[in-house]
């Protein structure tokens, strides 16, 4: 696959960590995205794909692309056989300034962009990327209309500030020091964080611990999973276990078979990193 990413220039730079354009056939039809500390939105240039978010949930098409809030479950990404969008990889903070409801109504929910921005909107929008000539140029419009779109979003610095911290302790702090810090009541903290990240700051916590934990791993290594849950700061193994079951669905023993398959199978990929097959 073809993969171009690049850093936004600022302000977005504060809400998202990078722009890209992604071409060519998927390495697996279907992947499991683990929940992650940060959304997702997606310009579908190409055939629909398809998403389900959650077991109990009906696979649904996105013909014209995808927003996806911080989510709090693993869902299903589906490509078809020749895939091509650009996107945008989002702090958890950073869908508020352009979105016209709050994130919670979102979470764990993916909408299309239409139903976002609308339909005539996301229309235009997709036939000027899809008459530009090559990636960059590609990311360029679409930084320009994420400039354009950029709203003032109150609240969101006090979020952004205390999303950093939790970030920055990888999930290992006191949400009563961060609200102790910011000078602001746990429920109106907790209030700003669903409407601006769709989740409470425990949750987010949560998702980061867990997020951090697994991307320092090395995969084609034996892995102790009860040292990894004590420097990981887990009660205990079995407090582990559960959380990495409630997040992957798997055990942390499948979860790590299913890594090496994708690492042996597709080394070095543009997509490898944090997706799963799920086929």
């Amino acid at each position: 696959m073809e993969y171009v990413s690049r850093v936004p220039r600022p302000p977005l730079d504060g809400l998202i960590d990078d722009l890209y354009y992604l071409e060519g056939p998927p390495p697996y039809a279907r992947l499991l995205l683990p929940p992650m500390p940060g959304a997702l939105l997606i310009v579908n240039l190409g055939e629909p794909f398809l998403i389900r978010a959650g077991a109990e949930i009906e696979t649904a098409e996105y013909a014209d692309g995808c927003v996806i809030t911080t989510p709090t479950r693993a869902f299903e990404f589906g490509y078809p056989p020749r895939t091509r969008s650009v996107g945008a990889h989002v702090k958890p903070w950073g869908l508020a300034p352009f979105l016209p409801m709050p994130a919670v109504e979102l979470c764990d929910r993916p909408v299309t962009v239409e139903q976002v921005w609308g339909r005539a909107a996301v229309a235009e929008l997709r036939d000027r990327l899809a008459a530009t000539d090559g990636p960059h140029e590609m990311l360029t419009l679409f930084e320009n209309e994420l400039l354009r779109r950029l709203c003032e979003t109150a609240g969101l610095g006090l979020v952004r500030h205390t999303s950093s911290v939790i970030a920055a302790t990888s999930g290992a702090v006191a949400i009563g020091d961060l609200t102790a810090a910011a000078g602001v009541s746990s429920t109106h903290l907790a209030q700003r964080f669903k409407e601006h990240i769709g989740v409470t700051p425990k949750r987010l916590a949560r998702t980061q611990r867990f997020a951090a934990t697994m991307l320092a791993l090395d995969f084609t290594e034996s892995i102790d999973w009860g040292g990894v849950a004590a420097g990981a700061g887990y009660f205990d193994q079995a407090h582990f276990g559960h959380e990495f079951r409630a997040f992957t669905g798997l055990t942390p023993t499948r979860y790590a078979e299913v890594r090496r398959r994708f690492l042996s199978e597709h080394p070095g990929h543009a997509l490898d990193g944090w997706s799963l097959p799920a086929d």
